[in-house]
């Protein structure tokens, strides 16, 4: 199986929505309630590439299978050098390393961009997301107590940092 990367197109939005939209409902990788609309993320994406931030897609046998895109972690300014990142991969191709080769290209884009730190937040359940971080040399310094509600219990967010420089 070969996975290669590609910048995001407009045209990759709705197999991005359908990973999006099965995870909301699903599972407590994101804390949506409500599943996304093309028009919703192709402004998410939009408003992303404008500020310079960079979306990314992992397609096999021309098939998007996963995303990847950091963008700022905060709006002050002192915190243009940290940003915060997502990974999502298709259901169906789990496992299957297409999350490591999304990863390993956001970490390399972003040394290009000189920045100094990359932040994530986990739902502190999704211990498969910890791990995987971990393997590319995120610590955990942080878990932040009751922070979402979703199917009927308060989740924990655990925050994740790589220094990148």
């Amino acid at each position: 199986m070969e996975i290669s990367i590609k910048p995001y197109r407009k045209e990759d939005t709705q197999a991005i929505v359908e990973i999006l939209n099965y995870n909301i409902l699903n599972s407590t990788a994101l804390y949506d309630y409500n599943p996304r609309t093309l028009k919703q993320q192709i402004a998410i994406f939009e408003e992303k590439r404008a500020k310079g931030f960079p979306v990314i897609v992992a397609v096999v046998d021309e098939k998007v299978v996963g995303f990847g895109y950091y963008s700022e972690f905060r709006f002050r300014d002192a915190y243009r050098f940290t940003v915060e990142h997502s990974v999502y991969v298709a259901n169906d191709f789990h496992g299957k390393g297409i999350g490591k080769v999304i990863m390993t290209h956001l970490i390399d884009l972003a040394k290009k961009q000189k920045l100094h730190t990359m932040i994530a937040v986990i739902d502190s359940e999704n211990q498969s997301s910890v791990t995987f971080h971990e393997q590319f040399g995120f610590e955990t310094v942080a878990v932040i107590r009751e922070t979402g509600f979703k199917f009927d219990r308060w989740l924990h967010s655990q925050i994740m940092q790589l220094m990148l420089e």
